[in-house]
């Protein structure tokens, strides 16, 4: 075999959405910060997670991280996050797998019933709570970080002239959320098609009339995740469709819109501190999320958001690149 590198891999799943966990190949990225990182990765090795997220290695819903050692002496592990989009600061599934897979291959001292890890990420320090049952992570349960809602009753004019009204939340990432009776649409996995359209050319409406940016770290800005949730959704337990950026559904819950969406709840005195709520993917999987205190971020209300899921390692794997591959970095269609 011929290979211009050799990128180790243990791939996994949370709730239905893939985590390819990137352990070693990369070496260290530059940058003070993960979220340096994310940057300086972004910027100069983005051939690698164009190889890694799209075809033919990949797929058009592809979702990854690479561990990193942590920038922050009081971390255990750090991660920048990759996906087909882009480099996100936070990715809720995709942590869950990452601290699924630290267990399950021995990468962090292994403690029952709960192992606790501290990790370093784009958006600040998130810790894993591991439930561990014979080697095993049978759930992890997340401390994201601070979360908030932008804006209550948003109004956004769509390319069409329609006029939508939205709820705009930060979770590690910004959302815009609202029903999605206001399209007129089903929620049925059938109209899949016509769900996502509605969501793209919301968030196209947003970043054009009014791009959210984070108070505290104007390179997180954008929004990326449209969360249109079913009729009947309440502040114990929403089903929604996850319309993201450039076009595809999470199947996971979504745990930075899991966060999110708590935060928007909250400021609607809809979801009180310490209050279960559940949170349905479009394909049926589920987050259960709590708020666990209250805090400012940049001198805005926010809240301390937990959420908690499981995720299965589902193969290991070297990825290589052929010096004759046609397709370097991949290719989407």
């Amino acid at each position: 075999m011929r290979s211009r590198l050799v990128l180790h891999a243990v791939d996994s799943h949370t709730e239905g959405m893939p985590t390819r966990v990137i352990t070693g190949g990369i070496g260290t990225i530059p940058g003070a910060t993960m979220n340096e990182r994310r940057l300086y990765f972004r910027e100069h090795r983005d051939d690698i997670k164009q190889l890694l997220m799209n075809e033919p290695r990949g797929h058009s819903a592809m979702s990854g991280a690479i561990l990193q050692p942590p920038a922050r002496a009081d971390c255990d592990w750090g991660v920048v996050y990759i996906e087909v989009s882009g480099y996100l600061p936070m990715c809720g599934h995709g942590t869950i797998g990452v601290a699924t897979v630290l267990v399950e291959t021995g990468m962090v001292e292994v403690v029952e019933p709960v192992t606790t890890i501290r990790l370093d990420t784009p958006a600040g320090v998130v810790v894993a709570e591991v439930a561990v049952e014979g080697g095993a992570a049978r759930s992890v349960t997340l401390r994201n970080v601070p979360s908030f809602a932008v804006g209550l009753d948003r109004k956004a004019v769509l390319a069409d002239g329609r006029s939508v009204t939205y709820d705009l939340a930060y979770g590690g990432n910004f959302y815009a959320i609202l029903p999605l009776d206001q399209f007129g649409l089903p929620f049925d996995r059938s109209r899949k098609d016509d769900i996502l359209a509605a969501g793209l050319a919301l968030m196209d409406a947003i970043n054009a009339e009014d791009e959210p940016v984070h108070p505290e770290d104007p390179s997180i800005r954008g929004c990326h995740h449209v969360h249109l949730y079913a009729p009947g959704s309440n502040a114990r337990h929403s089903r929604h469709a996850m319309a993201i950026h450039p076009g595809w559904f999470d199947r996971s819950p979504c745990g930075t819109g899991t966060s999110a969406r708590m935060a928007q709840l909250h400021a609607r005195g809809e979801l009180p501190l310490h209050t279960e709520f559940v949170n349905e993917s479009f394909i049926g999987t589920r987050f259960t999320g709590r708020l666990l205190g209250t805090t400012e971020v940049a001198g805005r209300p926010a809240v301390l958001p937990s959420f908690t899921g499981r995720a299965w390692i589902t193969g290991t794997a070297q990825y290589l690149l052929d010096p004759e591959d046609p397709f370097p970095a991949g290719f989407v269609l």
